[in-house]
């Protein structure tokens, strides 16, 4: 294989449409139950699209970021193999329907998302919750930092961009354990954009405040959207921590095995994702990076974004799919 440093390399294979298509096939079985309120099934219908894309894929793939470990999830589970073996090794992070409670309820932002690395450079660590903070492009090195609080960081974002700490907006999931950092970040004068579900759009939406409102992204959720997310920001540009949260003897071991010895480490983007990433996401619904699927009399529309660390392209793919039958 070749250098993680640039250039060719082993992804070559299944860039742009080969890893576009896996987010799509997932993007639209997911949107035929938008709104039905059943976010199990909605979940279930995505995981079985995307694998069976992915194993279609020349790759000898391995997933690190899934739905699960290996007893929690029948398919798509941490170190599950896919592909069909005869490419080159990776590791892949997905999350096949981010966002099921949006979807269920047919809101905005919920996406189907893959990221595809050289292997060994993705995170591997077991499905928990992980604190995180993310800014994104422009601003000095270690302008926000996990040891920071919320106050210094909302600062220092304001600082960097030469505003005042009023034009500066937080992302947050709205969660009871977010409380007392809501309060918190309010009582600087900071506004804030609380959001339900979906903490990987939430992160690149940092990448564009002009588009998005939002400058940063603070709080704890899901790990495999916090490796998600860092795949993204690599491909893109930012800055983003994330430290796991293993605050039990059971999820400590869980760790060790993955060969996470230090329970407290801070990541950053690079330990999170490193090497050359593909980085791909599809709409299911509506939202401010992409649109939804939308099934068209004669059509199934699709829009989806592709983007690559090694020579920093970012792809925007609207698709008209005629052949309905090939999503069966």
């Amino acid at each position: 294989m070749a250098s993680k440093s640039g250039g060719d390399s082993g992804l070559d294979r299944i860039l742009t449409l080969e890893i576009v298509r896996v987010t799509e096939r997932a993007a639209v079985a997911a949107a035929r139950l938008r709104g039905r309120g059943d976010e199990k099934e909605a979940d279930q219908v995505a995981v079985d699209a995307m694998r069976q894309e992915l194993n279609r894929l020349p790759i000898n793939g391995r997933v690190v970021i899934g739905e699960g470990e290996r007893d929690e999830a029948p398919m798509l589970y941490i170190g599950e193999e896919v592909g069909t073996g005869s490419g080159p090794e990776v590791d892949i992070a997905l999350d096949p329907l981010e966002g099921t409670t949006i979807c269920a309820k047919n809101l905005p932002n919920s996406l189907a998302v893959i990221a595809v690395a050289e292997k060994d450079s993705l995170l591997y660590a077991p499905d928990v919750y992980m604190e995180k903070v993310a800014i994104g492009p422009g601003f000095p090195k270690g302008t926000v930092t996990l040891d920071a609080s919320p106050t210094d960081n909302i600062k220092a974002v304001a600082k960097a961009k030469g505003v005042t700490i009023q034009d500066v907006t937080a992302c947050i999931l709205d969660r009871p354990r977010h409380a007392r950092m809501i309060e918190e970040v309010r009582a600087t004068g900071a506004a804030i954009r609380l959001i339900g579900d979906g903490d990987v759009a939430g992160v690149i939406h940092t990448t564009d405040p002009d588009e998005t409102g939002i400058d940063i992204y603070m709080g704890i959720g899901g790990a495999p959207e916090g490796v998600l997310a860092a795949a993204a920001l690599r491909c893109i540009g930012g800055q983003m921590q994330g430290r796991l949260q293993l605050n039990t003897d059971e999820k400590i071991a869980r760790a060790r095995t993955m060969g996470i010895e230090d329970p407290q480490k801070v990541y950053s983007l690079e330990e999170m994702a490193s090497g050359d990433v593909v980085f791909a996401a599809t709409g299911v619904t509506d939202g401010n990076m992409l649109s939804g699927v939308r099934f068209a009399r004669d059509a199934i529309v699709t829009h989806t974004i592709v983007m690559r660390s090694s020579s920093r392209t970012v792809r925007e793919i609207k698709a008209r799919h005629q052949d309905h039958g090939k999503f069966d």
